[in-house]
């Protein structure tokens, strides 16, 4: 029996099929479209938490697709293993024209689709790639000379300014289901067999946007006790939402908003011209501080117990739920770097290891602007104060008072540095280490 004659469209960061743009060139490209998805074993094989909730939501993800496909008498195909051998597998299975996927802009990502194309080009099979998780990319907003941009601003003020209605116009995928190849529903391998343990009762932040959080973000995104966020960033990351539907909402109810969505691409472009940014300072000469790097203090920052409330609530709530509110991050960031001066790449670990919406680009560029060693045109003697963000964000402590029961008992540990002494080291031992380079 001949093998079935398919174009493939590869899902990775874009779990859904409305507005995608792989989808949506692969369904139009005359073949029957055979999605699929691999367990992608270079990166599974690597996390050591066999509970991991990211895990468990893209397989809860990939079955609630495959009951959509269901519909049109389609399925999603998947592969556990490395993505060289599932192409290797499925050129042997089906007779495949081309592959279509999203453009990913990680340094392991660009390596594994220069690996897949390879493989495909011994094969004679087309691979094409098209922009699909952010509104820009790579090269699209560059300074009037041609460089990219390094400080935020000027980039989103021609972020602005090359924006048209085009660039958010949604992809009518579903005028074209119909292509999908037709075949019997493929099961989505259990979790057991991927090596992960399912979580009974895992909750995550609805894909749906609130309007009204969305209108109301400028005055309620600083306060974590506030449901003022829309907690969109893990549906960003993996694709469960378009970009451009979230754009044009943010547009239409609420600019600061939009500015959060051009920080992610801010990151996202320094991170694709900037590789070194993975394990090394923007700002190379940052790479110079010589951090104590204390391990006792590290856990007890980790663990929720350095005696700053505001530092504890965060990290329990982090611990707890994969969640830390945007305003807290940058304080339990600061702090890392600059009380304990314990090295950004550790909190960058950790927070990357926890994170429900971790993605390198922006979980990268924050540590740095945290450390003062990244794209940030203030200067490193930027020490947030736990006790003023306090007092600014969190004055009546209802959110630390959440994670942070014991706090007026004898079982809260007394503050593992004061600020005062803390601050001034920081400065010293910055001051030190950047006049000698």
């Amino acid at each position: 029996m001949a093998a079935p004659i398919v174009n493939i469209c590869w899902l990775r960061r874009d779990l859904r099929l409305n507005d995608q743009a792989a989808l949506y060139h692969a369904l139009r490209s005359g073949m029957p479209v055979l999605p699929v998805f691999i367990f992608d074993t270079n990166i599974l094989d690597d996390l050591e938490d066999k509970a991991d909730k990211r895990v468990l939501f893209i397989h809860h993800t990939l079955e609630q697709l495959n009951k959509q496909l269901k519909n049109f008498g389609s399925t999603i195909v998947t592969f556990h293993g490395t993505p060289v051998e599932a192409f290797r597998y499925w050129t042997q299975k089906y007779q495949v024209g081309a592959v279509y996927t999203n453009h990913d802009y990680e340094p392991y990502a660009r390596q594994r689709d220069a690996a897949v194309a390879k493989e495909l080009e011994l094969q004679g099979i087309g691979f094409f790639t098209s922009k699909d998780q952010v509104i820009f990319e790579k090269n699209e907003v560059l300074k009037d000379n041609g460089e990219p941009y390094t400080v935020f601003t000027p980039y989103s003020k021609k972020w602005r300014a090359k924006l048209t209605p085009f660039y958010l116009k949604s992809y009518p995928v579903d005028k074209y289901l119909s292509h999908l190849f037709k075949a019997k529903s493929e099961a989505i391998p259990s979790l057991a067999s991927l090596g992960f343990k399912k979580l009974e009762n895992a909750e995550f932040p609805s894909a749906e946007l609130d309007e009204g959080i969305i209108s109301d973000y400028k005055e309620t995104r600083d306060f974590p006790y506030l449901t003022g966020t829309t907690r969109i960033g893990l549906h960003l990351r993996f694709g469960t939402v378009s970009i451009r539907e979230v754009a044009r909402l943010g547009l239409e109810l609420n600019d600061t908003f939009v500015n959060e969505l051009i920080w992610r691409e801010f990151f996202q472009m320094i991170l694709w011209h900037f590789p070194h940014v993975v394990g090394h300072s923007f700002k190379r000469e940052y790479d110079s501080i010589p951090w104590r790097n204390n391990e006792k203090e590290f856990r007890l920052w980790c663990e929720g117990k350095t005696g700053y409330p505001i530092v504890d609530a965060g990290m329990r709530e982090l611990n707890a739920t994969g969640f830390m509110h945007n305003r807290v991050r940058m304080i339990t960031a600061s702090f890392l770097a600059k009380h304990l001066l314990i090295d950004w790449r550790w909190g960058e670990a950790y927070f990357a290891a926890k994170l429900l919406d971790y993605e390198l680009a922006s979980n990268n560029g924050n540590w740095q602007w945290a450390a003062g060693s990244g794209c940030d045109a203030a200067p490193y003697f930027r020490v947030f104060n736990p006790s003023l963000q306090t007092e600014r964000f969190d004055k009546e402590l209802i959110y630390i008072r959440k994670w942070v029961p014991e706090l007026d008992t004898f079982d809260y540990p007394p503050q593992i540095i004061a600020h005062d002494i803390a601050r001034k080291r920081a400065l010293e031992v910055y001051s030190a280490a950047l006049k000698n380079k």
